[in-house]
C-alpha cells in the first residue's frame, strides 16, 4: 500500500543548497556543493559534487607567480562558497532537480550579472585612476599588480622582427565562478538520484531530449604512463605526457590490465643500473611515473622496449598518444619553440618534425597540443600533412568551455578534436550543447581531468552520457585518478 500511495506524492524539490571549502587531490582548496530536497515532506540530503580545479600556470613558473595564483584560488573558493550558500541557495529553492535546463539558465543569468558588476567596478576604478590623484604615485602602485597578473611567465611579448602571432591573453576567470559549475553538476546528480537512474543515463536523456539511447559506446581511456617533467633548473621539453590507448576490440577491463602490465615493465626498466639519476621513480600529480630524457625519441623507444619484453606490439596491441603542450615551450623572444634545452624550431619546422616523428613511430595515433593555438596556419598545415594518420587534438585551446561556444560555431584551430574540462563556470547544459556541435562538425570529443583533480567521479558519467570518444584521466595511481577508472569499469559491467 505504501508503495502504491507513494506514486501520488509530490515530486522532490530542492530545499537547500550548501557550499563548503574542501581540498582537492593535490591539497588545494576547492568547492563542494550539496543538494538537499524535500522528499515526502522531509528534508533529505540527496548528493554532493566536488569541483576539480585547473591551473593555467606552467610548471616552470616563478615562485611569486605560483604564490599569487594560490592566493587567487583561495579567494575564488571563498567567494564561490558565499555565492552557493547565499544567492544560489535562495534562487534554486523549490525547483525540481530534474529541471536541468531551467536551473542552468538561472545559473547563467546569475553569472552574467556578476560579470557585468565586475566590469562596472573596473570601469569606475579606471575612471578614478584617470583623474589626477593628490599623490601621483598611488594610481601606478595600485595598477602595477593588475598588469603583472595578466602576463604570466613564459608568455613574453614577441619581438617585432618575428612574425609569430603573440599569445592570446589568458582568459580571465571571475572570482567565485566554480559556484556555477559545481551547482550545475550537483543538480544533475540530484536529478539522476531522484529519478533513480545512473548519472550517465540522466545525461544521455538530457542530450537526446528524453529519448533513450539504444546502446552506449564507452569512451576509450587515454592513460598517462609517463610524465616527462623538467629537471630543475632545466626547462620543460616538448613531450610532456606519454599516453597509452588500448585497442578498441579489448574490453575496458582487459585494456587497463594491459596498461598495468606495461607500467610494471617500464618501472623495471627504469630501475636498471646505469639509468640513474635521470630516470626517477616518482609519482606525478597526474598519477603516473615521472622520468626525464635526452632526446624526443627516448621515451618512445622505452615504450617500445617495454612492450616487446612482454610480447606486445605497439600499433596493434596498444597505441600511443603524446601530449606536447607546445604552448609551454615557446620562447617568445626568439619566436621559436624550444623543444629541448638549446634546440629551437620555428612553427613551420615543427610541422616537418611531427611528420618525421609519425613516419618513424606510426603507432602514435594522437598528438595533443602539437602547436600553440595562435599558430592557426600551421594547424592547417599539420592537419593536411597528418590528419589521415593520427588525431590532432587541441587541449590548451579548449580549456574554457564558455569561450568555445560562439554563435553556434567552435572557436578552435583546425584539428581532429578537443579535450573538454569541466571547470569554473561550465554548466552541464553547455557541455551538452557543445558536444552536440562537435558531433555535428565531426570533431572527436575527449573529456579530460584537470590538474587539480578531486575524488568526485562524475566526469566519467558525463563522458559516457555525452558519448565522448575518449576520456583522459591521468595515470593509474593516486586515489582521485583511480576512482574514475573504477567508475568506468563499473559502468562497463553494468552495461
Amino acid at each position: 500500500k505504501a508503495n502504491y500511495f507513494s506514486k501520488f506524492s509530490k515530486a522532490p524539490v530542492i530545499c537547500k543548497v550548501v557550499g563548503r571549502k574542501v581540498l582537492d587531490g593535490v591539497g588545494q582548496p576547492t568547492l563542494e556543493v550539496e543538494i538537499y530536497c524535500t522528499v515526502k515532506n522531509y528534508e533529505k540530503r540527496i548528493c554532493s559534487s566536488v569541483m576539480s580545479s585547473h591551473s593555467q600556470i606552467p610548471e616552470n613558473a616563478l615562485p611569486e607567480t605560483t604564490e599569487a595564483d594560490e592566493k587567487e584560488r583561495n579567494d575564488s573558493v571563498n567567494t564561490a562558497v558565499e555565492w552557493v550558500n547565499e544567492s544560489l541557495n535562495t534562487m534554486l529553492r523549490d525547483l525540481k532537480p530534474t529541471d536541468q535546463c531551467k536551473v542552468d539558465k538561472m545559473l547563467g543569468e546569475y553569472f552574467t550579472k556578476r560579470v557585468e558588476e565586475k566590469k562596472e567596478i573596473q570601469k569606475q576604478d579606471k575612471e578614478a585612476e584617470a583623474t589626477p590623484a593628490l599623490i601621483s604615485s598611488t594610481p601606478s602602485a595600485t595598477a602595477l599588480p593588475r598588469e603583472k597578473k595578466a602576463a604570466r611567465p613564459g608568455r613574453k611579448v614577441a619581438v617585432a622582427e618575428r612574425t609569430i602571432p603573440p599569445a592570446e591573453p589568458v582568459e580571465p576567470v571571475l572570482c567565485g565562478s566554480a559556484a556555477i559549475g559545481g551547482t550545475s553538476l550537483a543538480v544533475a546528480k540530484a536529478g539522476a538520484t531522484v529519478s533513480r537512474i545512473p548519472l550517465y543515463l540522466h545525461i544521455a536523456l538530457l542530450k537526446r531530449n528524453q529519448d533513450s539511447p539504444k546502446e552506449f559506446t564507452l569512451p576509450l581511456p587515454m592513460v598517462t604512463l609517463l610524465n616527462c617533467e623538467k629537471f630543475s633548473p632545466a626547462k620543460l621539453k616538448l613531450v610532456k605526457e606519454v599516453i597509452l590507448i588500448p585497442p578498441v576490440q579489448l574490453s575496458l577491463k582487459q585494456g587497463i590490465e594491459r596498461v598495468l602490465d606495461i607500467q610494471k615493465e617500464i618501472m623495471r626498466l627504469l630501475e636498471l643500473p646505469g639509468r640513474a639519476p635521470q630516470a626517477l621513480k616518482r609519482i606525478s600529480h597526474l598519477g603516473c611515473l615521472i622520468t626525464g630524457y635526452d632526446n624526443l625519441e627516448q621515451p618512445l623507444l622505452l615504450m617500445q622496449t617495454a612492450c616487446n619484453n612482454i610480447g606486445l606490439e605497439l600499433g596493434t596491441d596498444m597505441y600511443l598518444a603524446i601530449n606536447c603542450a607546445a604552448h609551454e615551450v615557446m620562447d617568445y623572444i626568439k619566436g621559436k619553440y624550444e623543444i629541448l634545452a638549446g634546440t629551437f624550431k620555428s612553427p613551420d619546422e615543427m610541422v616537418d618534425m611531427y611528420v618525421e616523428l609519425i613516419n618513424k613511430f606510426p603507432f602514435i595515433i594522437a598528438l595533443i597540443d602539437p602547436l600553440r593555438k595562435e599558430d592557426r596556419q600551421q594547424w592547417n598545415n599539420i592537419c593536411c600533412a597528418l590528419g589521415s594518420k593520427c588525431y590532432l587534438i587541441a587541449e590548451d585551446a579548449a580549456t574554457y568551455i564558455s569561450k568555445l561556444k560562439m554563435d553556434h560555431n567552435i572557436n578552435i584551430p583546425t584539428c581532429s578534436g578537443v579535450v573538454l574540462k569541466y571547470i569554473n563556470q561550465a554548466k552541464v547544459s553547455d557541455l551538452i550543447e557543445l558536444t552536440g556541435l562537435l558531433d555535428g562538425q565531426r570533431h572527436i570529443t575527449i573529456l579530460g581531468s584537470p590538474d587539480g583533480e578531486s575524488s568526485d567521479d562524475s566526469l566519467v558519467d558525463l563522458a559516457v552520457g555525452l558519448g565522448a570518444r575518449f576520456v583522459k584521466l591521468g595515470g593509474l595511481s593516486r586515489g582521485e585518478r583511480v576512482t574514475k577508472y573504477n567508475r568506468l569499469l563499473a559502468i562497463e559491467e553494468e552495461l
